[in-house]
């Protein structure tokens, strides 16, 4: 009971709804198999929710922000929220996507959790850019609006045309459409930036 207690003080501590067993192992000094037994407890005992491998939550009446789970899923690379999520988190597309979409150098791939769907698309190592804190909160990056709207057709050069077709898009200012060509332009492969660009004057019309 006493190591479940400083398991808890440790979560506590943390001041936030998710965490990792390494974060638990690393505040209590305590091994990981000796933290992955404490937590195994709590989840038992409806405390806490296992969300994924080694990540946290604690059970609460207040919804999680899946949003939150991205850093803790990616602790030896960089990702960050672009393609349709971003556009609909900056107000560019009503539509709530299905999942939540990632930009990495990593390999694509879809990771399934108990609070969310997230699938992630590689991109080029020259073309990870255009992102920051979402609202310098450091809880996770997210593309810039015009980034995000520039990823989804970077990606349709590549991907089998995914991301050929947009809900209706709001492109009012702030928003800059200038801004988007931009970024196609730093697209490192020429045939698909030209590519890109038509894609975005038909989007346009």
């Amino acid at each position: 009971m006493r190591k479940t207690q400083i398991t808890i003080e440790n979560i506590k501590l943390l001041g936030r709804p998710i965490f990792t067993t390494r974060e638990i192992s690393d505040m209590s000094g305590k091994s990981m198999s000796t933290v992955t037994q404490s937590l195994a407890y709590l989840s038992r005992h409806n405390v806490i929710k296992k969300v994924y491998r080694g990540v946290w939550t604690e059970i609460t009446n207040k919804l999680i922000n899946p949003f939150m789970l991205v850093p803790h899923l990616f602790k030896l690379s960089r990702v960050y929220v672009s393609f349709l999520s971003a556009l609909h988190m900056h107000g560019i597309i009503e539509q709530i996507p299905q999942s939540i979409t990632l930009a990495s150098i990593l390999h694509s791939k879809k990771i399934k959790t108990a609070i969310g769907t997230f699938v992630v698309h590689q991109i080029s190592p020259k073309f990870f850019a255009g992102f920051d804190w979402y609202k310098g909160s450091e809880s996770f990056l997210i593309a810039e609006p015009e980034k995000a709207l520039a990823d989804c057709l970077y990606l349709f050069t590549r991907k089998k045309k995914q991301y050929g077709y947009f809900p209706e898009l709001n492109l009012q200012k702030p928003f800059s459409v200038k801004k988007v060509k931009k970024w196609i332009k730093e697209i490192p492969d020429r045939k698909a930036s030209i590519s890109a660009m038509k894609k975005l004057y038909e989007i346009l019309k």
